[in-house]
């Protein structure tokens, strides 16, 4: 179980005290302008960038900005993708970047596409699951949001599409999930966690509800061409969910308030990359989110 965090006391749930002084340990070592930013000032002449909200905690710092495809929907098929609902999953920021930089045009012929490739630019400058109010933006995907984030996500999205076709969120597993994240929230909540084995490789998350088996199986194996796919452990569970083909686990994505589940997409997927292995590096992560990205794009064109 997870150790006794060092906010906090035992037995109670964080109040305003506990959350400022997370909040003040906090530190930026990096800049969403020079990593997000200013990357999109290159993107295809196909492409519209576009502002949809500012982060009411610092407007000047953290504008938040998408790319479309289109100016008003065409009767395509609609492809959102989605990263950096958690800020310092690095590849899934970076991943739909290089995505919108290096592919997006190809599939513009077949899709109407909408690409927000940070999310959370506060979490993504402090390395940090959660926002400045220690809320988790990827269970905030709800009515009424708690996140700003995520809610200013959910309204821009919806005054594009009406019905989407599919939505890949892009996401990592880090050894930070057990060494801080998951015992912040257990002292946050008052709530024990496991602490499970980060697993050593790519895997999908699925919805229960609309599992897609043959969409996510597509996006497994060319996934598995770029870096290693992880295995499951010896219980035949990921993350502590049991795995449903190799590399894929499902989750119940809308009752959770995760990002895939408020788009009611009909292809659905988060993708986890594990950039503490051995076996990778920054460059191999994102070369898998983008794999990720066209394998499951490829997978609907082919389908339609």
């Amino acid at each position: 179980m997870a150790e006794t965090y060092h906010i906090g006391q035992p037995g109670q749930i964080w109040g305003e005290a506990e959350r400022s002084q997370w909040l003040s340990e906090q530190s930026i070592p990096r800049a969403y302008q020079d990593h997000v930013l200013n990357k999109l000032v290159s993107v295809s002449s196909l492409f519209t960038v576009f502002e949809y909200g500012r982060l009411s905690y610092d407007t000047e710092r953290y504008p938040l900005v998408a790319a479309r495809s289109f100016d008003l929907p065409t009767g395509k098929p609609f492809a959102l993708i989605t990263g950096g609902v958690h800020g310092y999953e690095t590849s899934g920021v970076q991943g739909a970047i290089r995505f919108l930089l290096t592919e997006a045009s190809h599939f513009a012929e077949y899709f109407d596409i909408l690409i927000a490739p940070c999310i959370s630019p506060w979490g993504y400058e402090t390395i940090n699951r959660w926002n400045p109010d220690a809320v988790d933006p990827n269970r905030s995907f709800i009515d009424n949001s708690p996140s700003e984030e995520s809610k200013l996500l959910m309204d821009m999205v919806k005054s594009y599409a009406d019905e989407i076709t599919v939505h890949i969120d892009l996401h990592e597993t880090t050894d930070t999930d057990n060494s801080e994240f998951r015992p912040a929230l257990s002292a946050r909540d008052n709530v024990e966690h496991a602490i499970w084995d980060i697993p050593d490789g790519f895997y999908l998350v699925g919805d229960t509800e609309n599992p897609c088996h043959d969409f996510q199986s597509a996006i497994i194996d060319a996934v598995s061409k770029v870096t290693h796919i992880a295995p499951a452990d010896d219980a035949g569970k990921i993350i502590g969910e049991s795995v449903t083909q190799p590399g894929v686990i499902n989750y119940a994505t809308k009752a959770l308030g995760l990002c895939t589940g408020f788009s009611d997409a009909r292809f659905n997927t988060t993708t986890e990359v594990y950039p503490d292995s051995p076996k990778v590096d920054d460059e191999n992560c994102i070369l898998a989110q983008v794999a990720a990205i066209t394998s499951g794009l490829d997978f609907v064109v082919k389908r339609a």
